[in-house]
């Protein structure tokens, strides 16, 4: 019987050593580049386009002149 409480002893550290030295290191949160844009939705499809390209009504944004012109969606999507 001790034989066998040693045996599942050494197994069970054996397995929690390789996890720990296994698992990766703690990483950093992932920084945004700073060359990133900001994206903004558009209210009549729902794409998300960067906000330099989309085109702005008030406070609603839309992906292209057609868009726009047609106005936001009735299912406000």
């Amino acid at each position: 019987m001790i034989r066998l409480l040693f045996w599942v002893v050494v197994i069970f550290v054996a397995v929690w050593a390789w996890r720990k030295f296994k698992a990766p290191a703690v990483s950093t949160p992932a920084r945004r580049p700073e060359n990133a844009l900001p994206m903004v939705r558009c209210a009549h499809c729902g794409v998300h386009v960067p906000d330099n390209s989309a085109l702005r009504q008030g406070d609603l944004w839309y992906c292209s002149q057609a868009h726009l012109q047609q106005g936001p969606t009735a299912g406000g999507r």
